[in-house]
């Protein structure tokens, strides 16, 4: 496995550190200069703590910490949908593959980490899957070229980007309420520094609930490639360094089942990619 970088809570204290067989290694004390992975990757400094880990014992033995979303607080979450060839299909609406893609933002708080549960509320009983791959901008900017935007990425990690069916279709436009339940989505489990175009530009993506596999696509399917994606959204905002952009979803998502396969406490959810690793959660109801 490709080096592995965490956020991770124990007792009442929050870390960041290395994932190591047995358990992880916690880092951060050494490097109060930067409070979160968010200040490290400002600083450029993941290699850093991979460099740090080398040769160092596991700190926190497995079973005695919980994983968190690895970059907490980022300035901004935007996730692309209908982003490959089937889940165009899927709409039935009888158009083509759109010019522009499709953004729409997501908040910190509707996500959750590894091996915890997705939390389906008590508005609706309607929570989906949908797995997908993250990127973490290092390098900021706007207006950034397609041919170099590849080069602003720092890490890649793993998402489930768990949607409420019913209330992304709430009004006649919008989809942010149904995808911004507290817990509603997953992200992690940690993160693997980004060192080559072929760790994203044709990857194997699937995901399984209860060990099916329900999504089972390939990054180089896209209807609009990771680097396109960075120039796009760049054209409007400035990315700044710990943004995250949700690369899309293939097909395969429980609400395009008949009859729909929706989510229910005591399910599984893996979202797996080559070289990144496994995200796993289970489903439990709002309390």
């Amino acid at each position: 496995m490709a080096d592995r970088i965490a956020t991770f809570s124990a007792g009442d204290q929050s870390f960041y550190g290395a994932v190591a067989d047995g358990g992880i290694i916690a880092l951060s004390p050494d490097f109060p200069q930067w409070p979160t992975l968010r200040e490290v990757i400002e600083a450029g400094a993941l290699e850093t703590l991979v460099e740090a880990a080398k040769g160092r014992p596991v700190t926190h033995d497995a079973g005695t910490f919980q994983y968190e979303i690895p970059v907490p607080a980022p300035e901004k979450i935007i996730c692309v949908g209908v982003n490959f060839p089937d889940r165009n299909a899927e709409y039935k609406d009888g158009q083509d593959a759109p010019p522009n893609m499709s953004l729409f933002v997501r908040f910190p708080r509707s996500f959750t980490g590894h091996d915890q549960p997705l939390i389906r509320p008590k508005a609706s009983d309607k929570l989906d899957y949908e797995g997908e791959i993250a990127v973490v901008i290092g390098r900021g900017g706007r207006h950034i070229p397609e041919d170099e935007a590849l080069g602003h990425i720092t890490a890649l990690t793993l998402c489930n980007e768990g949607t409420l069916r019913d209330w992304v279709r709430h009004a006649k436009f919008n989809v942010t309420q149904g995808k911004n339940f507290d817990s509603s989505g997953a992200m992690g489990p940690w993160l693997v520094p980004f060192r080559d175009p072929s760790q994203i530009t044709d990857v194997h993506l699937t995901t399984r609930v209860n060990g099916e596999t329900r999504q089972d696509d390939r990054t180089g399917r896209m209807l609009f490639p990771v680097a396109r994606q960075i120039a796009y959204i760049s054209t409007f905002t400035t990315l700044v360094p710990g943004d995250i952009i949700v690369t899309g979803t293939p097909t395969g998502a429980g609400a395009r089942f008949d009859p729909p396969l929706f989510l229910k406490p005591g399910d599984v959810v893996e979202v797996e990619a080559d070289g990144i690793g496994i995200l796993s959660n289970g489903v439990a109801d709002e309390i």
